[in-house]
């Protein structure tokens, strides 16, 4: 199961960016576990100056902006 975490305030954008990839996981049969991660310090712990980010398995892969399907796609069959 792949652990994500979605960075972010908790805005309009970091809640379009975890149902994208909600969605990218269910359509490719991948389990993954969302975490929505609000705490400023947190995310500053991730280097992360622009929201909303994504975590992927520990790895920072996307900041600033919803990120497309395909990008999504390619995080959860990794």
């Amino acid at each position: 199961m792949k652990q994500i975490k979605v960075l972010g305030s908790g805005c309009r954008n970091c809640e379009i960016t975890a149902n994208v990839i909600a969605q990218a996981a269910k359509d490719a049969g991948v389990e993954v576990e969302i975490e929505k991660v609000t705490d400023m310090a947190a995310i500053m712990a991730y280097g992360v100056m622009s929201t909303p980010g994504v975590v992927v398995d520990g790895k920072v892969v996307h900041t600033g902006g919803v990120p497309g399907p395909d990008q999504v796609r390619a995080w959860v069959q990794e």
